[in-house]
């Protein structure tokens, strides 16, 4: 396990924002699934698309809970954060956080996803080809994406 995190930079675009200047609510989830979809880009030569349309494996999200600490601005610069808090036989428990490029924590999301088969839409094992390189993701117990002290 290496507590890797798979992170990238992400300015705030005026199509994210709502009438009063800041990020509509909604538009973090979107943040957050293109993050992932960048993460598994990165573990297979065929990427997410791959996943999808070849391999027919889908990484539904069947529970997400999201804390919101601080407004995010059109213009802002943050950094997206991706870490594995478990990786289970069927699922995997992510941690996601939007920071500032002050520090400040923006929003944070827990998401459990289930790995399925997109031809009988059962839960399946997560797949050995994603599995592998996820170890590098997992965090260690006491890892926290940032401190929040």
């Amino acid at each position: 396990m290496g507590s890797k995190l798979y992170t990238t930079e992400h300015r705030i675009r005026f199509a994210e924002c709502d009438p009063a200047g800041i990020v509509f609510y909604p538009q973090y989830f979107i943040m957050f699934n293109n993050l992932m979809e960048q993460w598994i880009d990165t573990m297979l030569p065929d990427g997410f698309s791959g996943l999808i349309a070849k391999r027919k494996v889908g990484m539904p999200t069947v529970r997400l809970e999201a804390d919101f600490r601080a407004i995010s601005q059109m213009g802002d610069d943050v950094v997206l954060s991706l870490g594995v808090k478990k990786l289970g036989s069927r699922s995997l428990h992510l941690q996601l956080q939007c920071v500032g490029k002050d520090g400040v924590l923006r929003m944070e999301v827990q998401q459990i996803v289930v790995t399925t088969s997109l031809i009988t839409h059962q839960a399946i094992a997560v797949p050995e080809f994603l599995r592998d390189p996820m170890q590098d993701y997992v965090l260690s117990v006491d890892a926290t994406l940032l401190s929040n002290a």
